[in-house]
C-alpha cells in the first residue's frame, strides 16, 4: 500500500463536449491539489460541458486504468490492461 505522503493528487479536466481530458500531475500537496480543484471548478462552474474530479493515486497508470472513461483508449489498449491485472491469463 502507497503511504499517504506520497499519494500523487491528478486534476482530470475533461471536457464532454470534445471528449478530451486534459491531466494536471499535482504531486503530493494535497492540501494545494484541493485549492487547484476548486479553482478549475470555479472557472467551469455552470457549464455542463466540462467534468472536473481530483484522483489521489500511486500514478497516471492506475489513474487511467481505475478512471478509464476519463481517457480515450482503444479497444486494443483496454483490453491489454485488463489482461495484465488478471494474474496467471496467458495470450492465446
Amino acid at each position: 500500500m502507497t503511504s499517504p505522503s506520497k499519494i500523487q493528487q491528478f486534476l482530470l479536466v475533461m471536457d464532454i463536449k470534445h471528449g478530451v481530458t486534459r491531466v494536471h500531475e499535482l504531486g503530493t500537496d494535497y492540501e494545494a491539489a484541493v485549492a487547484a480543484y476548486e479553482a478549475a471548478e470555479a472557472v467551469h462552474r455552470g457549464d455542463s460541458n466540462y467534468d472536473i474530479v481530483l484522483v489521489g493515486s500511486d500514478s497516471l497508470d492506475t489513474v487511467k486504468r481505475t478512471h478509464a472513461s476519463y481517457f480515450d483508449m482503444s479497444d486494443d489498449d483496454l483490453r491489454a490492461d485488463v489482461q495484465r491485472e488478471i494474474v496467471g491469463f496467458e495470450a492465446a
